[in-house]
């Protein structure tokens, strides 16, 4: 399928007749080569289409899932990022970003509030924006090739689209250290940490959707997202067996040592220094000590803001960091080095967290709009 300009269309839509009269909306990330990356494109059809099937008494469930058998979505389009800061390098916020995030983070508190359920199909890989999708979701499912990570610290960013809300929720200080390190987390942990909801095979795409159409919907959400709960649990029960031992179950205690204390730079030295001969804590450790300093500061700081504040500010406060990212040096620096050229050595300014000033953090909070646009904040309605 194709759009009018005859390029493959971002997303695939389809509503399927599905038992008791009602209607099943499906959405599929169309970017197999990209891993379905989320772009501007992707985020302008879905949200309308979402929005007319919040509001379509006849559709019952949505399901989002991605092309191939890949990923769900590796993450957002940041080399467009990228090109968008090398070009406008004038005063007050960067108009494509801003539109990007804006955009991006209100289809994710959508998908948070939304009034039915909704199921996402989450194997392969899921990391960043496609995360931001996935965490609203109501019902999450995984799967033994999920592969689900936030790794920003690596290009200069920080665990956005939500993050800021969902990972200190988390088991004890699980979220802090994921957010510091980009550690990944396989279907196993992604229950465990709270991220997905139901673990099932790979294989059971194609019977699961095929199952939900001959089922027997109501014209009450409530009743749906029962029905659709009891769909996935007759799944999980054949999947049991598949389960991969859970990386954050394993070291849940030494995650819970390497994290404690008052200051970043105590927890960074203890992360970094760790010996250890697993790997998935050296990668762990080694993402942490390469990463941006400028990232684990801010990272640290949104934590510790975002503590008690509701999902809509969180998303608000997210906007204006994320912006300020693009404003300041290590973002672009960090996607050139990993998406650019390619040559794994970013060099970041601030080069050491010891030289990352509490001013140096306290600008990426600062809202550019009333000193540049004398506009409302973007996201002041969510």
């Amino acid at each position: 399928m194709a759009d009018s300009n005859g390029a493959p269309a971002p997303v695939l839509f389809d509503e399927l007749p599905a038992g008791g009269g009602m209607r099943l909306g499906f959405a599929q990330l169309n970017a197999e080569k990209s891993l379905n990356a989320l772009n501007v494109a992707m985020i302008r059809v879905l949200t309308p289409r979402l929005r007319a099937w919040a509001e379509d008494p006849a559709i019952a469930c949505v399901v989002l899932h991605g092309a191939g058998d890949k990923a769900f979505c590796a993450g957002g389009d940041v080399r467009f990022l990228r090109d968008s800061i090398i070009v406008d390098l004038g005063p007050g916020p960067n108009q494509q970003a801003q539109a990007f995030f804006s955009e991006e983070y209100r289809l994710d508190y959508f998908i948070h509030t939304y009034p039915k359920p909704v199921l996402l199909w989450g194997s392969g890989i899921v990391m960043g924006g496609g995360l931001g999708l996935m965490a609203g979701a109501s019902h999450r499912v995984v799967t033994e090739t999920s592969r689900i990570a936030m790794p920003e610290v690596g290009i200069g960013l920080y665990p956005d689209v939500g993050g800021s809300w969902f990972l200190p929720r988390m088991p004890g200080r699980t979220g802090l250290f994921l957010a510091l390190t980009g550690a990944a987390l396989n279907g196993h942990d992604a229950l465990r940490v709270g991220l997905a909801d139901y673990f099932l095979k790979s294989e059971a795409r194609k019977a699961l959707f095929e199952q939900l159409v001959g089922t027997g919907w109501s014209k009450t959400a409530a009743d749906n997202h029962a029905t659709l709960s009891g769909v996935l649990r007759s799944f999980a029960g054949r999947a049991v067996g598949a389960l991969p031992v859970s990386n954050v179950s394993t070291h849940a205690d030494t995650i819970q040592r390497l994290t404690e204390g008052d200051s970043l730079a105590e927890v960074h030295a203890r992360i970094t220094a760790y010996q250890s001969d697993d790997a998935w804590f050296k990668r762990a450790a080694a993402t942490l000590a390469g990463g941006s300093p400028t990232s684990a500061a801010l990272i640290w700081e949104i934590q510790r803001r975002a503590k008690h504040m509701s999902l809509a500010d969180v998303f608000r406060m997210e906007l204006i960091v994320s912006l300020g990212c693009c404003a300041h040096p290590d973002f672009a620096e960090g996607v050139r080095a990993l998406l650019v050229d390619k040559d794994g050595k970013p060099r970041w300014t601030p080069a050491t967290l010891a030289e990352v000033s509490a001013d140096w953090i306290a600008a990426h909070f600062a809202a550019p709009w009333s000193a540049w646009l004398n506009e409302a904040h973007p996201l002041a309605d969510l």
